[in-house]
């Protein structure tokens, strides 16, 4: 049909280069992603900064890769939602693995307490809390990091705690354990939370 066209209408040897042209440019910027998606898909599979079952960060989205194809990623949120990334986007762009393909995996959980808390009391409340969970892996350490940061308005000590979870997929419900437990004990021992200013100090925890 072209042919024919091209026969009848006769047009100028330039006005095809201009519209063939024209064309390869726009297939070029039409397949420029996909491409660059295909090559990245190869990298991957080389590279293999990830696999499926890991956790991943990426951006604002966290969640487990379920599948790696040669044009995208698929993760699925702890939300259930199913996100698609084009493959070109991990060749640019961070991605942090959680367990890097093993089944265990570590887990930070923040507690606050105020300045005047027993921190030696609470390190030792939070690491009983730990070791008898149902889902710690205790073949890796317990450890902390203690910082003086600003919490409620005023100053506050975190105690971020470094923990292992058994199998990834535990993760929720892992830091859900630790949170609830933990503040239980807290409340039974008298360790005082951070409050905003001008709040009483003595807030009686133990209600």
């Amino acid at each position: 049909t072209i042919g024919l066209v091209v026969g009848v209408l006769q047009p100028p040897r330039e006005f095809l280069i201009a519209v063939g042209g024209a064309v390869a440019v726009a297939l070029g910027f039409a397949l420029k992603d996909i491409v660059a998606s295909l090559v990245a898909g190869i990298l991957l599979l080389f590279d293999r900064p990830f696999r499926v079952g890991d956790r991943v960060t990426f951006g604002d989205t966290y969640g487990e890769i379920v599948s790696i194809g040669l044009r995208t990623v698929r993760l699925v949120t702890l939300d259930d939602n199913l996100v698609t990334i084009p493959n070109s986007r991990f060749i640019t762009d961070v991605v942090a693995s959680g367990n890097a393909g093993e089944l265990d995996m570590m887990v930070v959980t923040d507690f606050h307490v105020s300045l005047q808390a027993d921190l030696e009391k609470v390190r030792k409340l939070i690491e009983e809390v730990v070791v008898t969970s149902r889902y710690a892996y205790l073949k890796k350490p317990v450890s902390f990091a203690i910082e003086e940061v600003e919490v409620a308005r005023t100053l506050g000590i975190r105690m971020r705690t470094k923990a292992y979870v058994l199998d990834m997929r535990y993760e929720k419900e892992f830091q859900s354990d630790l949170v609830l437990r933990v503040s239980q004990l807290f409340k039974a021992n008298g360790i005082i939370r951070p409050h905003p200013r001008g709040a009483e100090s003595d807030i009686d925890l133990t209600d």
